[in-house]
């Protein structure tokens, strides 16, 4: 900072004050910007001068000693932020972490993590002298194993996705240039191999060809030649047979492997089954509204390509609302396995709250900040469905 004054007599006359930032303040960090700035303007020491532009003698030194209160200042915020980024290493674990995070899609990881609990504690209540302390390790293994899975998938998808993301998500690592290519590929063979390890040394060979299976659909979903995303129709089977049919068998069978019997299908986790696998369905069919940009662009066929945003969000809500009715009836007649008093209020709760978002989508007349919220509901509804899922 730099202060240009002259004097003569007194009274003392300043005929210009400037303040010139110089580049060691220029630093990115938006909070010590923000700090410096009210620094300056709590600080500012033209405030003493008087209006015709002379200064007394007392009102001088109080000028010269706020000027130097602001210099005290303005060294401590650039000393902060120096030691902010003193440390190379350390930032570098930090952005990583960043990248690494958003690499692993995290709505996608909770909905891997909620459903694998969910049936894990439905197989747990239905059979409570069973329960082991010895089974919570396998519990772990599994789930961490669902989650390699998960980040394997996801993350074959970005690596052949560049260019479509970098219009439709470019927040992803990759498409936003924070995590390489190649870091990527090192990433999704950990994943794959982890995942495939951690199974077949806990789990057996009926669960590890399930498992190996799941990776395969993911990776022909997106990996050329085949590139199933391309195709309306399978990609959404794809999709609903990962996350709804394999997930909710597979986690059930396996857990009722580790207490010791054999598989049976009980009324609660056949309906949890039928739920997640049409509303799997409709993630895959909602999930290219906020797309269609992009998609248009590197002309992948997708429903809300062909059809158009309004016809899929309708689709998509019509099909979720077929669940809820569903889930209601179910309640109704058979009531020796589902508890209507919850089962009943809370679907007609969900499905109100599908039909007044569907109407906000309608309102906002299909926006893309629209688009990304109505689908970011649909997931939510699906969280929602998991939770309930042991008390019903």
């Amino acid at each position: 900072m730099e202060l240009a004054f002259s004097s003569s007599s007194s009274p003392l006359q300043i005929p210009s004050i400037s303040i010139r930032q110089q580049p060691l303040l220029s630093y990115n960090n938006n909070k010590k910007n923000a700090d410096f700035k009210a620094a300056v303007s709590h600080n500012n020491f033209l405030s003493c001068a008087h209006p015709t532009g002379f200064l007394s003698t007392t009102n001088f030194s109080k000028a010269v000693q706020k000027y130097k209160r602001i210099s005290i200042s303005i060294r401590a915020c650039s000393e902060v932020g120096t030691a902010g980024s003193s440390n190379p290493l350390l930032n570098k674990v930090s952005q990583f972490k960043d990248a690494f995070w958003r690499f692993l899609r995290p709505h996608t990881i909770r909905g891997t993590a909620l459903g694998s609990a969910s049936l894990v504690t439905r197989a747990l209540i239905e059979n409570p002298n069973l329960i082991r302390w010895s089974l919570l390790l396998k519990a772990l293994s599994g789930l961490l194993a669902l989650i390699c899975g998960n980040g394997y998938i996801v993350g074959i998808n970005q690596i052949y996705d560049i260019g479509i993301d970098k219009v439709n998500k470019p927040y992803l690592p990759i498409a936003a240039g924070d995590l390489s290519v190649k870091s990527a590929w090192y990433l999704v063979l950990f994943f794959a191999v982890a995942g495939v390890l951690i199974v077949g040394t806990n789990f057996g060979p009926f669960i590890t060809a399930l498992y190996c299976l799941g990776l395969f659909l993911g990776t022909i979903y997106s990996v050329p030649p085949f590139r199933m995303k391309r195709y309306p129709v399978v990609a959404f089977l794809i999709i609903a047979t990962v996350r709804g049919f394999l997930l909710n068998y597979g986690v059930y069978y396996a857990t009722r492997a580790a207490l010791g019997l054999a598989f049976e299908w009980s009324s609660p986790v056949a309906f949890i089954t039928t739920f997640v696998t049409l509303f799997a369905l409709v993630i895959a069919i909602t999930k290219d509204l906020p797309d269609v940009e992009g998609d248009r662009k590197f002309q992948i066929s997708t429903f809300a390509t062909k059809l158009g945003v309004r016809n899929i969000a309708f689709l998509g809500s019509g099909l979720l609302l077929i669940n809820y009715i569903g889930a209601v009836l179910a309640a109704i007649y058979v009531p020796q396995a589902f508890r209507g008093s919850l089962m009943i209020p809370t679907h007609v709760a969900l499905a109100l709250s599908l039909i007044f978002q569907t109407w906000l989508l309608e309102r906002a007349n299909y926006t893309k900040e629209a688009i990304s919220a109505f689908y970011r509901f649909i997931w939510n509804l699906f969280y929602s469905e998991y939770i309930l899922f042991p008390f019903i």
